[in-house]
């Protein structure tokens, strides 16, 4: 049985994937922590999505952003011995995946006010904390702790899809869920 509490946090540092440690405020926990945060957020939303396509959708994030976490805990001295990286394949993945629900979905110009459906909502909840874990990737970018732009590249698109997303979960024919 896996343990969940080693104790080892108790003081305030956490461990990054190799021998480093750092303060549980330093730019990596807070980057990977938000993105954590917004794999919960879309996990309240994939409750709310059972039964239909958007589910399926969903459940591929969350294990994509798994990746990206494990990328963002990784220190510039253990990068290269890594293979779980955000890679362009993936950027361009999500923006097919955000191309074809735009066909399928009318954008309109006005702001929209979240909370016309429960899953629409969990769905721009989502999107702002990826918006939250992209300015902390872009710190971690711009301050050379992190190389791979299409880490931030990968966050910057998802928040666009979530809202399409959002925004085809709360077409008049979607189904309508409590």
């Amino acid at each position: 049985m896996a343990r969940v509490t080693t104790a080892t946090g108790d003081e305030g540092y956490t461990d990054l994937l190799g021998p480093v440690r750092v303060p549980k405020y330093h730019r990596r926990p807070e980057a990977y922590g938000t993105v954590d945060e917004a794999t919960s957020a879309l996990g309240l939303a994939r409750a709310h999505a059972a039964g239909t396509d958007i589910q399926d959708w969903i459940q591929d994030i969350q294990r994509q952003l798994y990746v990206l976490m494990a990328e963002l805990a990784t220190p510039p001295e253990n990068y290269a011995k890594v293979d779980f990286k955000i890679t362009r394949d993936d950027v361009r993945r999500i923006e097919s995946q955000a191309e074809d629900l735009k066909s399928r979905v009318e954008i309109g110009k006005e702001f929209v006010l979240p909370g016309a459906t429960v899953l629409g909502a969990s769905l721009d909840l989502a999107r702002a904390v990826v918006r939250r874990a992209e300015r902390h990737v872009a710190r971690l970018y711009h301050e050379s702790d992190v190389s791979n732009v299409e880490a931030l590249r990968y966050l910057n698109r998802l928040s666009d899809l979530l809202f399409i997303m959002a925004r085809y979960a709360e077409r008049p024919e979607a189904e309508q869920r409590p």
